[in-house]
């Protein structure tokens, strides 16, 4: 078992697989820690891939999937993390969504490739179930405030977390023409879609407030790394 002590600076780098969750966490981060006592820097890539099954990413990296490069930025972030002073503090967080994926076999998947790393960085994994948006279903008044024309029986028929085709749900409830009509779109029109989403719901969450499950472990995770 890890055993990390609170300290008075932590850096974060942050990891996530879709621009609309990087627009998101650069409004959310700074409501969760104290910006002007820690760092933080997101990136984003282009889609969520797969874990190579020998653990080592041999995928383009210009495809920018994460967990299909997620062997070699581990590794990457560990070696860099490992030239840093004693008194420099970082962090690695990944977050991702867990699909239709099993949550502990993942997880359990997550760990090992982390584990196989040498110098491994220290790391925490924060994963969205079943997808991002389930984090702005969790706070339904900031959606309503975003979208107040919103569906609220679509609302009200949300369970957080529960595994229902979540970006869906959110189209049904704040998207003309519902999920029907957003799914029939190209992948880029969608992805720009939920880019809005996160534009406009994001910095109307009220962070200590948020049903989701998902959202509070990653909450809290910052606030625990961050000792605050």
């Amino acid at each position: 078992m890890t055993i990390w002590m609170q300290v008075e600076y932590m850096h974060f780098e942050i990891l996530v697989e879709d621009i609309s969750g990087k627009i998101a966490l650069e409004i959310l981060v700074p409501k969760i820690i104290n910006t002007e006592q820690h760092t933080f820097n997101i990136h984003h890539y282009k889609g969520i891939g797969r874990i190579p099954k020998n653990l080592t990413s041999t995928s383009d990296p210009k495809k920018r999937i994460l967990l299909d490069q997620l062997p070699r930025l581990i590794q990457g972030y560990g070696n860099t993390f490992a030239s840093y002073p004693p008194d420099y503090h970082a962090v690695l967080i990944i977050i991702c969504d867990l699909d239709d994926r099993c949550l502990s076999a993942f997880r359990k998947e997550l760990l090992e490739l982390v584990n196989s790393c040498n110098p491994k960085p220290k790391t925490q994994f924060c994963i969205a179930i079943e997808e991002g948006e389930a984090w702005y279903l969790g706070d339904l008044a900031a959606v309503k405030a975003a979208y107040p024309s919103a569906k609220q029986a679509v609302l009200n028929s949300y369970t957080n977390d529960e595994i229902c085709g979540t970006w869906e749900k959110l189209a049904d409830a704040v998207y003309s023409g519902g999920r029907q009509k957003l799914s029939k779109l190209a992948y880029q029109a969608i992805g720009k879609e939920k880019a809005t989403w996160a534009e406009r719901i994001s910095p109307l969450m009220d962070i200590g407030n948020n049903q989701s499950p998902s959202f509070c472990y990653f909450r809290d995770q910052l606030r625990r790394l961050s000792g605050e």
